[in-house]
């Protein structure tokens, strides 16, 4: 009996993405060998973070609150929302741009094989924000893939059904990619997504 107990630590680690066999056994041992006082604090903001989190009735992101804090600040611009897959999208977006607007996150993306759709991604509470709040632009953050595709497409419609503009965020060439190296599909996007060139 005396490995139990060890060796359903480094079960209960492998749920976390990425994390195989080896690698969770590395960080027990690590736990146990050099930092039982940060697992000890890991352990008791994980339980609280389990018990407490849930998601804003506005947007969908975390938070212990009934609204996060983009939803709960009023110096947020209420005439764009960006619509974005996972709350890693909207952390990026928040991080490397200057966007001041409102967010809702779908949580995923339309996938009928899967079983997932709309009413999974919480399609009525946006649309419902779509007819009641003064939201002039739907920017869609999706991912290029084909099913954040398909999902662009249906949010398009849907904004376009309640009047509101809906633009995509570009994909292409990233900055300081050679084009040699770039796979034929981004090249093939960008290439097709040109713009104008502003000489002014």
């Amino acid at each position: 009996m005396s490995g139990v107990l060890l060796d359903d630590l480094i079960e209960a680690l492998r749920c976390l993405p990425g994390v195989g066999p080896k690698s969770a056994q590395r960080m027990a041992f690590h736990l146990l060998q050099r930092d039982r006082r940060g697992g000890h604090t890991l352990s008791a903001v994980l339980s609280q973070a389990m018990d407490r989190v849930g998601h804003c009735e506005r947007c969908r992101m975390y938070t212990e609150g009934a609204l996060c804090r983009v939803c709960d600040s009023s110096r947020r611009d209420g005439s764009q929302i960006c619509v974005v897959e996972t709350p890693a999208d909207r952390s990026s977006i928040e991080s490397a741009t200057g966007y001041q607007g409102q967010y809702f996150l779908l949580l995923g993306h339309l996938s009928p094989l899967d079983g997932v759709g709309p009413d999974d991604l919480g399609m009525p509470i946006l649309e419902q924000r779509l007819t009641t709040e003064s939201i002039e632009e739907m920017i869609v953050a999706t991912n290029p893939t084909i099913e954040g595709e398909a999902t662009a497409h249906y949010l398009s419609r849907l904004a376009t059904r309640h009047g509101i503009r809906a633009t995509r965020i570009a994909h292409g060439v990233p900055v300081g990619g050679e084009l040699e190296y770039i796979d034929r599909n981004t090249l093939a996007h960008a290439f097709n997504g040109r713009l104008i060139i502003d000489n002014e």
